[in-house]
């Protein structure tokens, strides 16, 4: 009798780490070409119609004829300026469909790839300008906003590495640095307050950082930033792991509120449940067929007036989980990051990110001074692995300073 060999999915497997990265780049390709759809006027609904359709072409180009599941691993959601959670409009409701992006908000996209079930979600925001106008910098409060999230996610970033992986010196000196304990949950929130209040912003309460796994983005690990009432984190990070990390800052108070709005983002959950209505059983199928147990659109399904009917009897018996849409308090502007990265050896592997932001179109009068944030923004997030060229000498040593500065190697 033959054994069936079970397989590695653990970071220990290289067909792992690549699958991931495969559905990395395609999920940082589809960010970028939504970005420039992105522009004042555009309505929503037809640029996540977009979004969606370049994640299925490029996911088409890779692992042809085998038998392996590729799919998304977060449809393309575009949320305007003081929504909090992913926002995907529905073709069918006029009012959501005509939905158009303003001039000068801050928008978040937000979209993933899976292969396999290795999933990575990525989300960026960016500030809606026309095209003749892309090259004036952004001033005020939205550069305060757009500053506030990239260093409270650049801090983050740093925290997420294990204690002493990257430690240098003597043998003493690297294990006292491993000996240190991670920050708690408690700390990490308040390193990023000190953040959020050099630019007058304020954290978006319980905005969680989940381990990521096979057909998982919600681990048994999560980090709540912020958390509000009767919510917290689980764990720390640890090397082998996948982490899906996110960050949000708003020009308010980071209270949320639930929008009186249609959920039209679900996921399907380990609930079984003998459904009674036709069109309810009809979702199902579709749903566990296309999407397994990554989050999908009401929109993404073949009818989505069905799907609209269908979908009540699903949620209401815990067979989908239903995204309730979440807005700003105070309707203030918000803006959101989320990066999927690797812990390794090594450290972080950014497997899928938001581009890396040009700094110089954001104008403020406020600047960091706090030495303690200061002194974990120089820290990297990497061991700097790549060979040293011994040819031509002022590359090499402009290659390794600024992988030193950017402290982001990727393996």
């Amino acid at each position: 009798m033959s054994e069936t060999k079970e397989i590695d999915y653990s970071l220990n497997n290289p067909d792992t780490l690549t699958k991931y990265k495969t559905a990395a780049q395609i999920s940082e390709k589809v960010l970028a070409a939504v970005s420039d759809l992105c522009v004042p006027g555009a309505k929503i609904v037809d640029i996540c119609q977009q979004g969606d359709k370049l994640i299925e072409e490029e996911l088409a180009k890779v692992y042809r004829g085998k038998k392996i599941t590729k799919g998304f691993s977060h449809p393309t959601t575009v949320s305007p300026s003081s929504y909090v959670t992913p926002y995907t409009p529905l073709t069918t409701d006029e009012s959501e469909a005509s939905i158009e992006i303003k001039e000068g908000e801050p928008i978040k996209i937000q979209l993933g790839a899976q292969i396999d079930g290795f999933g990575s979600i990525v989300c960026n925001t960016i500030v809606a300008t026309d095209k003749e106008k892309a090259a004036e910098p952004v001033t005020g409060r939205t550069a305060d906003l757009i500053l506030a999230n990239h260093y409270v996610n650049e801090v983050l970033l740093r925290l997420m590495v294990p204690p002493g992986l990257l430690a240098q010196g003597t043998d003493e000196e690297k294990a006292k640095a491993a000996a240190q304990k991670a920050p708690t949950q408690s700390k990490i929130t308040s390193l990023l307050e000190k953040v959020c209040d050099t630019y007058e912003c304020k954290l978006v309460e319980s905005t969680t950082s989940w381990l990521f796994g096979r057909n998982e983005i919600e681990g048994a690990k999560k980090i709540v930033l912020a958390p509000a009432e009767g919510t917290k984190g689980e764990g720390v990070p640890e090397v082998g792991e996948v982490w899906g990390v996110e960050t949000g800052v708003s020009l308010g108070s980071g209270k949320v509120k639930t929008l009186d709005q249609r959920a039209t983002l679900h996921r399907r959950t380990n609930q079984t449940y003998q459904l009674k209505r036709p069109t309810s059983r009809k979702i199902l199928s579709e749903v566990q067929k296309k999407f397994g147990t990554f989050p999908f659109s009401l929109r993404q399904l073949d009818d989505e007036r069905d799907a609209k009917s269908g979908v009540v009897e699903c949620v209401r018996n815990n067979v989908f989980r239903q995204y309730e849409l979440v807005g700003d308090k105070d309707n203030a502007p918000v803006a959101r990051l989320l990066t999927t990265l690797a812990i390794t050896k090594n450290g972080i592997t950014k497997l899928g990110a938001a581009p890396e932001l040009d700094l110089s179109k954001f104008q403020t009068d406020k600047k960091i001074t706090d030495e303690e944030i200061l002194k974990i923004l120089e820290q990297p997030l990497a061991r700097n692995t790549g060979k040293k060229k011994s040819k031509p000498k002022k590359k090499a040593a402009k290659a390794d300073g600024a992988a030193e500065e950017g402290a982001d190697a990727e393996e």
